[in-house]
């Protein structure tokens, strides 16, 4: 069985307090969806403002494969701002539940039901399709929901969405709700699942168990509250645990994830289940040494199936074949003695409770083995010009070693620091596609002379390495950092 995907990234995903997405940004993410293999994707709401109306005429113009569509309410003015932008369909929501209905909307059951059917009647007379969405249906009286949808489908709606708008459900009560309003009504029926009891994905999984047949996602489960089912784990868990199958190119995953944690400016967690950095890093001992053996004894997939990679986590629980393995895998030869003693300083260092990066790894490396890691591009000059008024610019003077060549480029950013990476970026981007995964900076101590700490993960190609560098500068300090991470990539 196919499972369509109708990602709200756009819309529901975009009401996660403190992210607004500029126009370009909604288009941007829009490819990737499109790239991705969505089927639906709900651009936005079109009767919110001017700005969201543009973004989302920028996404109808483009031409995608993908169905777009907007969010309205039963009104004829938000189904004209939708019909504006030249949308596919409207996500048309009616409030459904007791406490909706009374406190919300102060309209009867029948005044609601009026309502959503002249909307309906609306949108289809202007050439829309039409999911008629019943919002808080999981707190509504189960045979309205069947009558509203069966009502829905005598003026021509064209799919019914089950909203767990507060994320009540539990699997089990998903199946079984799904279950009865599939078994009642004709139409193809979504679910929308809200994950303020961590069971978004579980229950939009137990929904088309019951025989739902499309699923609202989002990327990064970002959304409001607790968020959405997320998509990555949704279409991932239907492939890998249910056998159902979907449009999406699973391969994808990591890259779309971090493309919108990068638009939104919200980090992925670490442990984020598919897409997570951690998703598949390995420590203890124990479980490199089954990797080493057959990597099927602690992952239950391939990371390249998602477009992610294996991690060997270096600390006080690693052992000497996991050390090995990351070695081999970083294309590092060394001797038993040389091993030794690496593995003797990545203890000491896990014993004080550090954590080692990359960075920490290739110096504990170089100190052993008695040699620098060539570089292959030197920073020579870095200058930039922020101030009150002045968009912060940066430039870049860089030597590729290797080639003899001087590299030199300008680029403006939001912040100084930004500016200056950006400009970075820029120059080397002939040489390497190099990508800017993480930044974070920390000071350490107080104060206004206090020292900065700056963390970034950087990315070529599945290779992926982090580096902290500190300094009393925060744009010195960034630039090392990235400089560094440059050339570990580059070696």
């Amino acid at each position: 069985m196919m499972v369509r995907i109708f990602d709200t990234t756009l819309r529901d995903g975009e009401q996660t307090p403190g992210v607004s997405l500029t126009p370009n940004d909604k288009l941007e993410i829009a490819r990737k969806l499109d790239e991705l293999g969505v089927d639906v994707i709900e651009a936005g709401s079109a009767i919110t403002s001017k700005g969201e109306r543009e973004g989302i005429k920028l996404i109808t113009k483009e031409g995608l494969n993908a169905e777009i569509c907007s969010f309205v309410r039963a009104l004829p003015v938000d189904i004209d701002a939708a019909l504006e932008c030249d949308v596919d369909s409207v996500h048309l929501v009616v409030p459904t539940s007791p406490i909706h209905m009374k406190y919300k909307l102060r309209k009867t059951e029948k005044e609601v039901l009026e309502t959503a059917l002249k909307a309906v009647e609306y949108a289809k007379e202007h050439g829309l399709i039409v999911e008629l969405s019943a919002e808080d249906a999981t707190r509504s009286d189960v045979n309205f929901l069947i009558k509203l949808f069966n009502e829905g489908e005598k003026v021509g709606a064209d799919r019914a969405c089950v909203c767990d708008t507060v994320g009540i459900l539990t699997p089990q009560k998903s199946q079984e709700l799904f279950k009865k309003i599939t078994e009642n009504v004709n139409l193809p029926v979504s679910a929308h699942c809200h994950n303020d009891f961590g069971m978004a994905t579980a229950n939009t999984c137990s929904a088309v168990l019951g025989g739902a047949v499309q699923c609202h996602v989002t990327v990064n489960g970002v959304g409001e509250r607790a968020g959405n089912a997320s998509l990555e784990e949704v279409v991932t868990a239907l492939k890998i645990l249910y056998g159902y199958d979907t449009n999406i190119k699973m391969e994808k995953l990591y890259e779309v994830s971090r493309i919108v944690s990068r638009l939104m400016k919200i980090p992925v967690p670490p442990n984020k289940a598919i897409v997570g950095d951690n998703a598949f890093a390995h420590e203890a001992g124990i479980h490199v040494d089954g990797l080493i053996k057959n990597t099927e004894t602690y992952e239950p997939i391939k990371p390249e199936m998602v477009g992610n990679r294996r991690r060997i986590i270096l600390g006080k629980h690693s052992g000497r074949k996991a050390l090995k393995y990351k070695l081999d895998l970083m294309g590092i030869k060394v001797n038993d003695d040389q091993l030794n003693k690496i593995y003797e300083k990545v203890k000491e260092f896990g014993d004080l409770g550090k954590y080692i990066s990359d960075a920490d790894l290739f110096a504990i490396i170089r100190e052993v083995l008695g040699k620098e890691i060539e570089e292959k591009i030197k920073l020579d000059e870095l200058t930039v010009v922020s101030g009150n008024k002045i968009t912060p610019i940066a430039s870049v003077k860089l030597h590729y070693i290797g080639e003899d060549i001087t590299l030199i480029e300008t680029a403006y950013g939001v912040g100084p620091v930004d500016a200056a990476i950006n400009a970075v970026r820029k120059a080397i981007s002939g040489v390497a596609d190099i990508k800017l995964e993480e930044y974070r900076v920390e000071a350490i101590g107080g104060g206004t002379d206090a020292l900065i700490e700056v963390t970034v993960k950087l990315r070529k190609g599945t290779e992926i390495v982090e580096v902290r560098k500190s300094d009393a500068d925060i744009i010195r300090a960034s630039v090392n950092a990235v400089m560094e991470g440059i050339n570990m990539l580059l070696d």
